[in-house]
């Protein structure tokens, strides 16, 4: 196995960057022509998928070929589903209040201030979270088990996701739950199910470049922040939050797991 191509690589880094950014400006126009900044969150899955696919065009002649698709493909999958169900959920709906709470406070142009603190920030953050996938299409040498693995354990978080996604749609669509805290299928195992199905996705694309230890160990804080984001920033921390004085939702939180998939507790 010869050495990592960290000058190629280095070159990618500055591609990957141009093409989030170029997705967060093509969804920044798109908002400020619709005067709405939650088309934002569909941008965050096509960022990925657009990352993945620009690192495996710069990379042809560096990585493995099966290695380069198998991890484009993995990236791109889950990117463009989970832009699709962003889209279809928001769709008919307004301003998300998320968006309205923070931009009420913005010193200056509404539209200035967003492009700043959320959509430079997301494209910073699927190019800094996407590390492993640009490293992995330049991983030399053939795929061994860590690969497999990898695949593995992306293929259960994407079931996680979709599933738990698909439970609550449904479950939201019957009027006779209004106001009812789900509780069902995937969600009485974990109060989070969509959250750990991204965990299992991006802790399986790292392993993919652990074939590498070096790619690996200068990559590594990629899945270490999306875990972070996950847990303790802006998803499973504020949800809770948001969710704490419903009916319920003292109960439900005594009997499921907060994070990691778990058989209810009773009593």
């Amino acid at each position: 196995m010869t050495g990592f191509p960290w000058a190629a690589f280095g070159i990618n880094l500055a591609v990957a960057a141009g093409a989030a950014l170029a997705v967060m400006l093509a969804t920044f126009a798109v908002a400020v022509a619709k005067g709405m900044h939650r088309v934002v969150d569909a941008a965050w899955g096509i960022g990925f998928a657009a990352v993945a696919l620009a690192s495996y065009g710069m990379s042809a002649g560096h990585g493995d070929d099966g290695r380069r698709l198998l991890v484009t493909a993995l990236t791109a999958v889950w990117g463009l589903r989970l832009a699709g169900h962003i889209a279809r959920r928001g769709r008919g709906h307004g301003e998300d209040p998320r968006y309205d709470r923070m931009l009420a406070k913005a010193p200056g142009s509404r539209n200035a201030y967003a492009f700043r603190m959320v959509y430079l920030l997301q494209g910073a953050l699927v190019w800094l979270i996407s590390l492993p996938v640009q490293a992995a299409d330049y991983v030399p040498g053939p795929m061994s088990a860590l690969a497999v693995t990898g695949a593995a354990l992306w293929l259960l978080g994407l079931v996680f996701e979709a599933v738990g996604d698909f439970q609550l749609a449904r479950f939201k669509a019957d009027p006779a739950n209004k106001g009812r805290i789900m509780d069902r299928g995937l969600w009485s195992w974990t109060r989070h199910p969509n959250y750990f199905g991204d965990f299992c996705v991006w802790w399986g694309l790292f392993l993919i470049v652990c074939e590498s230890p070096v790619a690996a160990a200068a990559t590594v804080v990629a899945p270490l922040v999306m875990t972070f984001l996950l847990t303790g920033g802006s998803g499973k921390r504020l949800l809770e939050q948001h969710m704490k004085d419903r009916p319920g939702y003292r109960e439900y939180v005594a009997r499921t797991s907060g994070f990691f998939p778990l058989p209810p507790r009773r009593g």
